[in-house]
């Protein structure tokens, strides 16, 4: 199956959880079986170009935006203009006139400034060619989060700009012919509102290493670890809310907190200078060591999505409190595997409650484990991505084709023995 893949930028390095998603289905897919061309920006910070290998071919534009005044004459969202540049332009359409494409994927929001020129093509050229939407979150929902705790001009921006992200991400659900979802929540949203077009549930894989078993115990710090990428503006207004609450608590206990991943320096510095008693390690080339070296790992994100970096706590055995909305998608049990709130007071002070009952502490990051260790197979959701375009092929119609899959979100990796 010849498959376009339109992704926001050259994956790797995959510093951030976006480009890990991405990556991991980008591999999967080639695994089993589709023939891929890969259109995205390359990294600058990269001296060479990814080789092209059998299965996957990339094609990668140095990024060159447009003028800002000519960006904001576009309807366009501004997660979707973040691949708008007259080389990425040039390079889809030369992409497209490449071949009769069985299949198109729009990886995220990011990619959907292709969606005019794709959609031209379908129309002109390959009516037959598959359109695959492939989320990375309910956009109209961050979206509108985010308008929601802006301010004054910029307020007024952001609850524009969920318009525009409404209205393109509508978009895509109608003129798709499958929607994909990482989240049971937000597949059950993109069902309710793509309907007749199918979804399906393609949660992440992990591909990590996974820790051998270990005891919690007071030779390990009394520090709590928040780890992942920073420049998301909904991960940057949970964290200040969440450290706002909680430092004064865990200064108090003397419990030491610790920010380790990619974040911008101008922001790193910013929240030094907010947080003195913070420790911000910014970007490193091994988080493996500062997760062995904290007792608890928080996630205080106040928006739904799948969160990697719950992915890595686990298996790094180490034990895991959240918001409640957070971890949506982890087969784990608040009280039993996870400790989840509702506020991040209570976040902060359920930490301060467990940090040194450790007896809690390793029965949760043990049940965590198993509850996680048969899950979250790419090969396995590879498989069920490529399966399912390729039935999307088999049908001439658009109506039988939304007959031929449930609309009703279905979990493609199901426990196996032997994982």
């Amino acid at each position: 199956m010849d498959c376009l893949w339109i992704t926001l930028a050259d994956p790797q390095p995959a510093t951030n959880g976006q480009l890990i998603y991405s990556e991991g289905l980008i591999r999967a897919a080639r695994e089993a079986g589709a023939s891929l061309t890969v259109v995205g920006l390359a990294r600058t910070e990269k001296p060479d170009l990814p080789a092209d290998q059998p299965g996957l071919r990339w094609r990668l534009a140095t990024e060159k935006r447009w003028p800002t005044w000519r960006r904001a004459l576009r309807a366009m969202p501004e997660a979707a203009q973040r691949g708008l540049s007259p080389a990425m332009d040039r390079t889809l359409a030369a992409a497209l006139d490449e071949r009769a494409w069985k299949a198109i994927v729009f990886d995220s929001i990011c990619a959907a400034w292709a969606l005019p020129a794709v959609l031209n093509y379908q129309a002109k050229t390959n009516p037959s060619a598959r359109l695959v939407y492939l989320s990375h979150n309910h956009e109209i929902t961050v979206a509108r989060r985010i308008a929601s705790v802006a301010r004054g001009a910029r307020g007024l921006y952001r609850h524009f700009d969920a318009l525009r992200v409404t209205r393109l991400e509508r978009r895509l659900m109608a003129r798709c012919d499958l929607v994909t979802s990482n989240t049971p929540d937000d597949a059950r949203t993109f069902a309710a509102e793509a309907a007749p077009t199918p979804v399906i549930l393609l949660p992440p894989g992990y591909g990590g290493r996974r820790a051998a078993p270990r005891t919690l115990d007071a030779t390990i710090p009394r520090r709590a670890i928040i780890a992942g990428s920073f420049d998301w503006q909904p991960k940057r207004i949970s964290l200040e809310r969440f450290l706002a609450e909680a430092v004064p608590i865990l200064t108090a206990a003397g419990i030491e907190l610790q920010l380790v991943g990619e974040t911008e320096p101008a922001y790193l510095a910013s929240l030094r200078q907010r947080f003195p008693t913070v420790r911000f390690e910014g970007r490193v080339d091994d988080v493996r060591p500062y997760l062995a070296d904290a007792r608890l790992a928080l996630v205080p994100d106040e928006l739904g999505g799948f969160k990697l970096k719950g992915l890595d706590y686990v298996f790094s055995r180490l034990p895991v409190l959240a918001m409640r909305v957070a971890l949506p998608g982890m087969p784990l049990q608040d009280g039993l595997s996870v400790g989840l709130f509702d506020s991040h007071r209570d976040l902060a002070e359920g930490v301060v409650a467990l940090i040194d009952d450790f007896g809690t502490l390793n029965r949760r990051q043990r049940e965590a484990y198993d509850a996680c260790a048969m899950r979250f197979d790419w090969s396995r959701i590879g498989r069920h991505l490529v399966d399912t375009i390729r039935s999307l092929e088999r049908v001439s119609a658009p109506a039988p084709a939304a007959a031929a899959l449930s609309s009703t979100p279905s979990i493609p990796v199901p426990p196996v023995a032997g994982r």
